[in-house]
């Protein structure tokens, strides 16, 4: 029944492709699928934030989605209901009464340690940094934006049940950040969650005047300061990826002489199945790569066993940029 329930929504999804909810269909490498059978639930939430890859989709596209889903969503009501989870879990908490569990009631074990400091090397120069250098077996994960307060504290939560090491690439214009910053400070203090500046409110800076470059950088670096104690420099992230000389040479003049990317992606930013999010991790968490995913919608909330069980079972050392690199004076 349910699987009729979804003919709709599906054939609403082929017809837009890219434009609408990516993923659905994919299927996940069998070594990653153990979670116990349940109906595949969709968290549907308003698409928010700006996608990194698909920069300027038409708002007509976004409402022509919305439109066939809504009429998807009413012919499929007869067959069956679409069950939907709106609630972010992690390894300490059980899901919801009617919902099946995806993952056990207590973490697993931690995972590996960071490297000691003993290993960190000095920062690289020239260019945009995009893989960690050497051979290793190191995984940085690298979390954006924070456009939804669960979002920032699930994943915050994660990082307390497991040790994994994360570094989060802050847009201080986000609520998140103040919302959450009694949970997120200790885990900054100690250091297994490092932050970045990703500028304040996510312009492309290629298309700001050098003064309202700086400000963007300028601004979300006091807003560090101010709500966590600590100063992001020497890493930054561009939103979209979008960097010119210009932009560098600013950004550099202010202290932030390493724009950060990444070789890897959950493709995340905007709305997505979680079986393609489990997919794109298993593809993209290899040794040496830095992964960027994003703290915008609640699917990956739900995946975080998944995601473990990848990095255990790839015997992978998750770190931050600092666990890496010798800092700067």
């Amino acid at each position: 029944m349910f699987e009729r329930a979804l003919v709709p929504f599906a054939a609403v999804a082929a017809e837009l492709g890219s434009e609408g909810i990516r993923g659905t269909g994919s299927r996940v490498p069998t070594s990653h699928r153990k979670r116990p059978a349940r109906n595949r639930a969709f968290a549907i939430t308003a698409f928010r934030g700006a996608s990194d890859r698909d920069l300027g989709a038409p708002e007509l596209n976004r409402r022509r989605f919305l439109g066939a889903l809504a009429a998807a969503t009413v012919a499929g009501v007869g067959a069956a209901r679409l069950v939907v989870d709106p609630q972010p879990r992690t390894f300490a908490q059980a899901p919801p009464a009617n919902m099946a569990a995806t993952s056990g009631p207590t973490a697993p074990a931690a995972l590996l340690p960071p490297p000691p400091l003993s290993a960190r090397i000095p920062l690289p120069g020239g260019g945009a940094l995009t893989k960690i250098p050497g051979e290793g077996d190191l995984l940085a994960l690298t979390v954006d934006d924070g456009v939804n307060s669960e979002v920032v504290r699930a994943y915050t939560q994660f990082a307390k049940d497991t040790g994994v090491r994360l570094t989060f690439f802050v847009n201080g214009v986000y609520e998140s950040w103040t919302e959450n910053q009694q949970m997120l400070r200790p885990l900054v203090d100690s250091g297994q969650i490092q932050l970045g500046n990703h500028t304040w409110s996510h312009p492309d800076l290629t298309t700001l005047p050098k003064d309202q470059i700086a400000q963007q950088i300028t601004r979300n670096d006091d807003f560090l300061k101010k709500t966590y104690g600590i100063g992001a420099k020497p890493y930054w992230r561009p939103p979209y990826a979008k960097r010119n000389a210009a932009v560098d040479a600013v950004a550099a003049d202010l202290g932030y002489t390493i724009p950060t990317l990444w070789s890897g992606s959950l493709s995340d930013s905007t709305l997505i199945h979680e079986d393609y999010i489990v997919k794109m991790a298993d593809q993209y968490f290899t040794p040496q790569s830095i992964v960027i995913g994003h703290l915008n919608h609640l699917p990956v909330t739900h995946v975080y066993p998944e995601l473990v069980e990848i990095i255990r079972d790839r015997n992978l050392r998750t770190v931050t940029l600092n666990d890496i690199f010798l800092k700067t004076p």
